[in-house]
């Protein structure tokens, strides 16, 4: 069973997806800031990150750039989360995601976005 980490400070959306990818038969792991991301990614081992980018602590971004820099971490794949219109630009970022989900979401553009990530 591939495993999800959600990192998003908003209750209601972490419900949402893990109900959403529970049912698509993924395990489910969430965080609500980004301090405890490398911890979780370490002991859990994570197939995907799905990551705000409006984080308290630390920006989603700036998370990001972390894990797609970190030799350890760096073929993690990253979907960046945002109903910031500039969330596109993450892409261009040195230690970019590999993609980004625009808020508030189709459910099956998350489904097909998962899919793709946890295929690559």
């Amino acid at each position: 069973m591939k495993k999800i980490l959600i990192v998003d400070d908003n209750e209601f959306i972490i419900e949402v997806m893990t109900y959403i990818l529970n049912n698509k038969g993924y395990e489910v792991m969430a965080l609500s800031n980004g301090n405890e991301v490398f911890d979780t990614i370490k002991t859990q081992q994570p197939d995907l990150v799905i990551l705000d980018d409006d984080l308290p602590g630390m920006a989603g971004r700036d998370v990001c750039q972390l894990i797609k820099l970190n030799r350890s971490t760096q073929k993690l794949p990253v979907i960046m989360c945002s109903g910031n219109e500039d969330i596109d630009d993450s892409l261009k970022q040195e230690g970019a995601p590999n993609d980004v989900l625009h808020k508030p979401f189709d459910v099956d553009v998350l489904i097909n976005k998962v899919n793709i990530q946890l295929a690559a």
